[in-house]
Order: structure tokens, then C-alpha cells, then sequence
């Protein structure tokens, strides 16, 4: 049960005694929820949020159905570089799209400091309203810099990256300038939530598997860890930090050397194997194949068993954490966001399982 000073989840995050394993999901808000698709109605995503009163109630409609354990804010990783100027778009069924992407070095102007409370002043006021509401944490997010970096450069969604890994060897000056501007931009919107009240943050580098090993380490890792040293100096009790990338098993224990206390992995890798290839103090996040949620229940419950029974063999693994039933090192969520044409239902179920078999309903 969550308490006032320490919700279930944020213990989680800090690898604290819990009761039960705790369950949120990434795009938990959005077009798998019929009362969203019915509120929200059409535009665009970055006039949407622009409402912090819609913009809270979207956040809470999944954890009013689902009974998740965290409000996962309603908003989007462009919004910052929406509110400072950059020109750019979310359309359906594409994603980001920059109408001028960034080709050279002069185009770094366009990236001038993100001061939140003037530019983007709705972000953090949906946030106030979901503290004074929302009975579990609320969790604020920001895109990592290489992912925005990938759109600013590409001009939309790509499978191969091959102008950002061009730019980034071609154009090193450029690169590192670019990196160094989109890491203040993220310092600053976190900084911004947590103040605001966001109980946890979770950084989505969501494109970083696509680099190599090297790439990684010298073009974008460095960044990482800037950012997680800088909200780690903010006053105040300790706000959990979640890192995110999706392919990430060649790099995941750089990932995890960044500066975040919880690791989260898609389903690529198996649980038990991301605890020995990171080590012990790092909670681990996942790790359900959205996929998997479109099949019938008991497809799901046995996958999500299966990935509950991975976690416990990594706590059992660790002989400290092995002497405290309570503490498990993992929070479950989806290895990416929820599809679609996901039946809510499912989703419920899913978390009542999670529940039903780590602890108390």
C-alpha cells in the first residue's frame, strides 16, 4: 500500500522494501482507451498539452481503469523543442516531423535555452493538478538527447539512422554541440517536473540500440551521464531516474553506468540475463512484448509469468537481496508502449495478475 512519503512504486525505483511488485505502462494514456480517443478527439498532440486540465485528465484515465501503480504524464518527448521555436509536427500513424531538419552547424541556433515556466508553463501546471489529485505518483519524462537528435536530423521517423550515424562521424564539432544543447534542454525539463512535483522521471533514449557499441560509448553515453549527475544535485529528497532504450542488449550495461537507478529493457533479453550483465544495485524495469498484449489473456498471464519468474531468479541470484523477500529489484511494464488496438481489458487483467502473484490485490 502506498503511503504518503514513499509510494509502492518510488520505493521500487529505489530498490526498497515493497509489498508487491509494481506495474505501470508505457503509453498507458492513449488510443487503447476508448475514453480518450472520445476526449481527446483530433489535432495535434502538442496543442492537447497545451491543456493542463486535459492534459491531467488523460494522464489519470489509465491508472483510474488499469489500476497501475504510477500517472505516467500526458505529454510528448518534443514538446521543449516545440515551445522554444523548433518548427516541427507530430502526425498520426508517422510520429515527429521536422520541417527544416538540422544539416549543419548554423542551424544550432534554433536551439536556444528551454526556460520551462515561460515556454512551456502547461507542462509543470498539469503536473501541480495531478499531485493534488492523483492517489499514486506521478512520473514525468524526457527524451533522451540522441533520440531527439535522430528526428532533428532525419526530419522523421527512419529504420536505418543513416544521417545522424553519418553526422555524427562526419561532423564531430557539430555533433558534440548539438548533444551539449539538447542535454541543457533535458536538465532543464526535468529539473522543471521534479519541481513541479513529479515523484520519478524516466529518460527515453528510446533509438539508442540502434547505434553500435563504440558509437554509443563516444557519441552519446557521456550525455546520458551529464544529465543524470546534473538531476542528481537538484535539493530535495531523492527523485528516482529511469533510463529507456529499445534494442539495447549490446549496450545495456553502459546504460545502466549512466546514473540511473532503474534500468528499463525491452523483450529482447531476459530478465535474469540483464541482472548479470548489469549487476546487483540497479532496479530492473520490464519486460512484456506490447505484442504479446494483443493475443488472448492466458497467452499474456503465461509470458508475464514467465518474465515475473525471470526476476525472481535474478533477486535469488543476489545473495543480500535474497535474504529480504520484499525488496525484488524489478517494476513490470511492457518492453515498449502499449499498441493501439490493445484491449484494455487485457491490460487490466494483466496488472491484477502481476498483483495477484507477487503480493496483495
Amino acid at each position: 500500500m502506498d503511503t504518503p512519503d514513499t509510494p509502492l512504486f518510488v520505493r521500487a525505483c529505489l530498490n526498497q522494501p515493497v509489498e508487491r511488485t509494481p506495474v505501470w505502462f508505457m503509453r498507458q494514456a492513449g488510443r487503447a482507451l476508448p475514453e480518450y480517443r472520445e476526449k481527446r478527439g483530433t489535432g495535434s498532440i502538442l496543442e492537447t498539452v497545451k491543456d493542463p486540465e486535459l492534459a491531467a485528465e488523460l494522464t489519470l484515465q489509465p491508472v483510474t481503469r488499469y489500476k497501475v501503480d504510477a500517472a505516467v504524464l500526458f505529454s510528448d518527448i518534443m514538446v521543449p523543442l516545440n515551445a522554444i521555436g523548433v518548427e516541427l509536427d507530430i502526425l498520426a500513424n508517422v510520429g515527429p516531423v521536422i520541417f527544416e531538419p538540422f544539416t549543419d552547424i548554423s542551424h544550432l541556433s534554433r536551439i536556444r535555452r528551454y526556460e520551462p515556466e515561460e515556454d512551456a508553463p502547461y507542462v509543470q501546471e498539469a503536473i501541480r493538478l495531478l499531485v493534488k489529485t492523483a492517489d499514486v505518483p506521478v512520473l514525468g519524462f524526457a527524451g533522451g538527447p540522441f533520440t531527439m537528435a535522430s528526428y532533428l536530423v532525419e526530419g522523421k521517423p527512419t529504420r536505418t539512422f543513416a544521417k545522424i550515424k553519418a553526422l555524427m562521424h562526419q561532423n564531430q564539432d557539430f555533433w558534440f554541440l548539438l548533444m551539449d544543447k539538447l542535454s541543457e534542454l533535458v536538465v532543464a525539463s526535468l529539473s522543471a517536473q521534479i519541481s513541479a512535483g513529479a515523484a520519478a522521471i524516466q529518460l527515453f533514449d528510446s533509438w539508442a540500440g540502434y547505434l553500435s557499441r563504440y558509437d554509443y560509448e563516444k557519441f552519446v553515453w557521456p550525455f546520458s551521464k551529464k544529465i543524470f549527475a546534473e538531476l542528481s544535485k537538484l535539493p530535495g529528497p531523492k527523485v528516482p531516474k529511469i533510463h529507456f532504450g529499445v534494442g539495447t542488449g549490446a549496450i545495456i550495461d553502459l546504460m545502466a553506468s549512466a546514473g540511473a537507478d532503474v534500468i528499463s529493457v525491452d523483450w529482447r533479453l531476459p530478465i535474469d540475463k540483464v541482472r548479470q550483465m548489469i549487476g546487483r544495485d540497479i532496479v530492473i524495469q520490464g519486460n512484456l512484448d506490447p505484442a504479446i498484449c494483443l493475443a488472448p489473456f492466458p497467452v499474456v498471464a503465461e509470458e508475464a509469468g514467465r518474465i515475473l519468474k525471470a526476476a525472481l531468479v535474478a533477486k535469488e541470484a543476489e545473495t543480500d537481496s535474497a535474504k529480504n523477500d520484499k525488496v525484488s529489484g524489478h517494476i513490470f511494464n511492457l518492453g515498449h508502449g502499449v499498441l493501439p488496438e490493445t484491449d484494455p481489458d487485457t491490460l487490466s487483467g494483466l496488472v491484477e495478475f502481476v498483483r495477484e502473484k507477487t503480493g496483495h490485490k
